[in-house]
């Protein structure tokens, strides 16, 4: 699997957010920024991506995945 794979899931599934995704073969890194996060504690943003990924990660194209995620303003704190 391809980090572009990855990207392309996540993005099917939360179209409005953001996806930026690092790795290769199946260990991968992605940072999501949404508005759908609005609200949500950490756990349950980590579990909205997990669930985009849930076949991926039962099949073992997906071993490993480090997720962060951001709300719109929480990104543009960061590349202030």
């Amino acid at each position: 699997m391809q980090a572009a794979e990855v990207k392309h899931i996540i993005e099917s599934h939360i179209p409005e957010a953001s996806v930026i995704t690092a790795g290769e073969g199946c260990n991968f890194e992605v940072t999501v920024v949404s508005d759908v996060f609005n609200g949500l504690l950490p756990v349950k943003r980590q579990q909205l991506v997990y669930q985009c990924v849930n076949e991926q990660i039962a099949d073992g194209s997906i071993h490993a995945l480090t997720i962060k995620t951001y709300t719109p303003a929480q990104w543009q704190k960061l590349q202030d």
